[in-house]
């Protein structure tokens, strides 16, 4: 008979975790997605080693956040298409954000609205790609990290 596990984790547990992947990358780009529900939800189905789980989901958050660095740093000059991701009032207000605070202010990457402007925004400002990686890396991990202690904590 042949099994579709791979290695010692069935199929269903890898597509959970690719799932886990993908809402990630996609919530810290413009496309809408839910990377913390799908995460609680896997914590409590409790399928997964929880390091697992939050490495996944930080792994495929930073990479989205490095997409918008990357928009910013090197696609610029296609700002005036009507198919540009980031309008010219966020690319504004993002870029003083940016300007007044400077690298700090990927401290707040992980916020909802304002942080997929802000990585954006410091790839324009040609933020070095080492210290954007370990200051978004550290805030998103954050995030999710006090997110699965509150979703374990719920879960008593």
């Amino acid at each position: 008979m042949i099994s579709i596990a791979a290695g010692p984790w069935p199929l269903e547990a890898m597509l959970a975790l690719f799932g886990l992947f993908l809402a990630a990358l996609l919530a810290a780009t413009l496309i809408p997605a839910q990377s913390e529900a799908v995460l609680v939800a896997l914590i409590l189905a409790g399928g997964h080693p929880l390091w697992l789980l939050l490495s996944v989901a930080t792994l495929g958050n930073v990479l989205g956040a490095l997409v918008n660095w990357a928009i910013g740093r090197f696609l610029m000059r296609f700002a005036g298409h009507p198919r540009f991701p980031f309008p010219p009032k966020r690319i504004a207000a993002a870029r003083d954000w940016y300007g007044s605070w400077g690298w700090v202010s990927l401290f707040g990457s992980w916020l909802p609205i304002v942080g997929d402007p802000l990585t954006f925004a410091a790839g324009l400002m040609r933020e070095p790609l080492w210290r954007f990686l370990t200051v978004v890396t550290l805030a998103k991990a954050g995030r999710y990290a006090v997110l699965a202690a509150i979703a374990v904590a719920a879960a008593g």
